[in-house]
């Protein structure tokens, strides 16, 4: 299983405030559905930031989205240790399949991957 991006999400009710934060960081906006906004360095794009309002789809906001090229995989795998899956894997409108699943901390991870 290959990682190909970690994003941390931001809970925010100031969408605007944020991205102008983010801005004076070296950070642009890259994709906003209205409930989420990601953000991308100029000098390197994978490293992003996602400041969310609330989650579309999901029960909470998670804590951190983890992005691997086989999502089915990992879910399969997360399963068959038995950790408690939040969120069930589904396709979403927007172009991703994912599930949420809690690590031993007690944070909501959102495992995704990017249809084809």
């Amino acid at each position: 299983m290959t990682v190909r991006r970690v994003v941390p999400n931001v809970r925010s009710e100031a969408m605007r405030e944020s991205r102008e934060f983010y801005g004076l960081l070296g950070f642009e906006e890259v994709m906003n559905q209205g409930w989420i906004m990601t953000l991308a360095s100029t000098a390197n794009p994978t490293a992003q930031i996602s400041v969310l309002t609330h989650d579309e789809t999901g029960p909470v906001v998670p804590d951190v989205s983890v992005e691997v090229d086989d999502v089915d995989a990992v879910y399969a795998a997360m399963c068959d240790r038995g950790a408690e899956i939040v969120h069930s894997l589904r396709d979403e409108e927007w172009g991703v399949r994912r599930f949420f699943v809690r690590d031993p901390n007690g944070r909501v991870i959102n495992v995704l991957s990017h249809r084809r």
